[in-house]
């Protein structure tokens, strides 16, 4: 009997999830109240609000107290927060090796620099503000590298596949304590950021001209280049 609550939280889950793939439930809608949700199941009110914590921390609902049109478990489908916090984790926990998270970044990336420079149209331009504040004079390497992983994120939404960017914000989240780490074995951080600078400018000049074979040339070295200059990683290929 001492697994019994966690087969009632996970059928509550079962539940939910086969409303959403029935199209029963949908982004917008509230979930029924945990009172309902325990009749209609057969489980304590406590194992419902289990599931309901579960999918908080996956980004599927957001909950709120009162009685109000906000109020209750509503369906969000926001995957990025509970990608990172489920990536992040399984990496801290070497779950995940690094450089199989960095060898799937760099598939992702591939997709997203192709994607992009191959568009009829294509919409860079927070990309160039980005490049912009990373000019910045002052910027510490921690700041410097928030930029970065901004600037990588901003393109892959701009592929316009939600679900590459999804994944490459859950996977530049999970690997972002060792990029901030790596930065103590650089002998000259301005030869490295001036470095970095020079390939974040040729990637976008790269996707802006519409030269796909440069711009997948580019993000390799690019993402290969700091993690193998601090040690983080040998040199890897892109297969997984």
């Amino acid at each position: 009997m001492a697994d019994q609550p966690a087969r009632a939280w996970r059928l509550v889950l079962e539940h939910i999830e086969r409303d959403l793939l029935d199209a029963r439930l949908g982004p917008g809608d509230r979930l029924p109240s945990e009172r309902d949700l325990a009749t209609e199941l057969g489980v304590g009110r406590s194992s419902v609000r289990e599931a309901f914590r579960v999918l908080e921390v996956m980004g599927l609902i957001r909950t709120a107290t009162g009685s109000g049109p906000q109020s209750g478990a509503i369906v969000i489908a926001t995957p990025t927060g509970g990608m990172s916090a489920l990536l992040r984790l399984q990496v801290a926990a070497q779950g995940f090796p690094l450089d199989d998270v960095v060898r799937t970044r760099l598939v992702l990336e591939d997709a997203v620099v192709t994607a992009i420079a191959a568009a009829p149209e294509r919409d860079t331009s927070r990309a160039h503000e980005l490049l912009v504040a990373m000019d910045g004079p002052r910027l510490s390497p921690s700041e410097f590298l928030a930029l970065d992983a901004q600037l990588h994120l901003a393109l892959a939404e701009a592929s316009g596949n939600t679900v590459i960017a999804a994944m490459m914000a859950g996977l530049r989240s999970s690997i972002e304590s060792y990029v901030q780490a790596g930065v103590a074995t650089i002998p000259d951080w301005g030869a490295m950021s001036a470095r970095l600078r020079a390939e974040h400018r040729a990637l976008v000049d790269a996707i802006d001209a519409a030269d796909v074979d440069t711009a997948r040339s580019l993000i390799r070295t690019h993402i290969t280049g700091y993690y193998t200059s601090t040690g983080l990683t040998r040199e890897i290929h892109p297969q997984i």
